[in-house]
């Protein structure tokens, strides 16, 4: 009787978040967006998350409220957004605390760590596909190829991060605090709800079975038979090549400031700190594990390059994803200074995910931090997380963020939505002249 009832209490919430599921997709287009995409690619594992034998990572989730923002409006998916969050969390604790779960959530770690490997290759081999482009037309067969890349590469680290928490709180034997939330939400890289969904062509046969949880992304399929992202398709950052330094930096950026040498104790400390995860990773304790990391994120900036180094010769790429996802809260001046210490030491793309995540707070939030960030004179660090803001909100969002110092702010606003598209500018115009603020 009581393996019957503590049965019947894991497969609740599962069921739960199944119904809240299918409820959500009778309200979005199925043919378009991201459920499109979702069905194009790995019908038979959207429809096991629908039925409720499986719960999709987080990403899929947000993915589909973003569907909802396009067809009723951000409102919408933003009041019901934690309500999902919070389903999502039970249904995963549940479907984890199930016999079998611990050693399958290490084996759709394991796959998906291979998996962000394979996107980081590919991301490389396009890159220089791309280099060596001689025609308009391969050009843009590459950026687009290169585009859905991105898209793996940045799901796969979102969901190594998802499973580590996932591992600590089952080891743990009690729910723990849940991860930081990139966006609180609709999206996890909060593209704006007014953006086109991805055009999806029809999909080709596909040539393999999807490894591990490498489910809904795409991850296991080569990019030529993915349908291309649109330019603000959500995870997938702008495909055209700016020379900017970090997405959404304009084409001439002001001077990156000179980084900070190491001080002598950087090396030892790094060092020092990687064993030490080693024996922790080694004993299963991933508690004590996750504490010497939150340490690690606030560390001077210029130690995380090293840091990064040392944990990937390590074999602890999954160390350092969680690491990312952790900078991602840190106040912004900070994670500004760390996303421009990491790019410039040639990880940009890390650069990238840090900045990106980390402007998915409040609006006035984010406002406050610019205001203040040009008060001190730090005109660099202002611009760099208002363009990453405006180029990943919405132009509701973006014209909310100036109203804390219109007078500094709406200009400032308005550069960065122009230094997007001549459209997003008009948007973010449109939405100032709304909140009314003279433009």
């Amino acid at each position: 009787m009581t393996d019957t009832t503590d049965a019947r209490q894991l497969a609740y919430p599962c069921a739960e978040f199944a119904a809240y599921l299918r409820g959500l997709v009778t309200r979005i287009d199925q043919g378009g967006g991201w459920f499109g995409v979702f069905w194009q690619r790995d019908p038979e594992g959207l429809r096991a998350c629908l039925d409720g034998a499986e719960v999709p990572p987080w990403d899929v989730v947000e993915a589909l409220l973003q569907d909802l923002a396009a067809q009723y409006g951000t409102d919408r998916a933003d009041h019901e957004a934690a309500g999902a969050r919070a389903l999502h969390r039970a249904a995963a604790h549940a479907h984890d605390a199930a016999p079998g779960g611990h050693d399958a959530l290490l084996a759709h770690l394991d796959a998906m760590t291979r998996e962000q490997r394979h996107a980081t290759e590919r991301r490389r081999d396009l890159g220089r596909r791309l280099d060596t482009a001689t025609t308009y037309e391969q050009a843009e067969s590459a950026r687009r190829d290169l585009a859905w890349a991105r898209d793996d590469h940045d799901r796969a680290t979102a969901r190594i991060a998802e499973l580590r928490y996932r591992v600590d709180e089952l080891e743990r034997g009690e729910p723990t605090q849940a991860p930081p939330e990139p966006s609180p939400a609709p999206v996890d890289d909060a593209e704006p709800a007014q953006a086109e969904p991805p055009e999806a062509k029809p999909a080709k046969a596909k040539k393999r079975r999807p490894r591990g949880s490498a489910r809904f992304a795409g991850l296991d399929v080569e990019a030529e038979d993915a349908p291309a992202p649109a330019q603000d398709a959500p995870l997938a950052p702008p495909t055209a090549a700016t020379g900017a330094r970090f997405a959404g930096a304009r084409d001439e950026p002001a001077p990156a400031r000179t980084p900070r040498p190491l001080d002598a104790d950087a090396h030892r400390d790094v060092t020092a700190a990687v064993d030490t995860l080693l024996k922790l990773r080694a004993a299963a304790r991933s508690g004590e594990a996750h504490i010497l990391l939150v340490e690690a994120v606030n560390w001077p900036a210029a130690r995380l390059p090293l840091l990064a180094d040392a944990l990937h010769r390590a074999g602890l790429d999954a160390d350092w994803a969680t690491l990312l996802w952790e900078a991602a809260s840190l106040p912004p001046a900070r994670l500004v200074d760390a996303a421009d210490a990491l790019t410039a030491a040639g990880r940009g793309a890390d650069g990238h995910q840090v900045l990106r995540q980390g402007v998915g707070r409040p609006p006035e939030v984010i406002g406050e931090a610019v205001a203040a960030l040009d008060a001190d004179g730090r005109h660099r660090e202002a611009r760099i997380l208002l363009d990453a803001y405006v180029r990943t909100r919405t132009p509701e969002e973006a014209a909310r963020s100036a109203l804390c110092d219109p007078d500094r702010l709406v200009p400032l606003v308005l550069d960065a939505a122009r230094a997007v598209t001549d459209e997003r500018r008009r948007d973010v115009a449109h939405a100032l002249r709304v909140a009314g603020h003279a433009v």
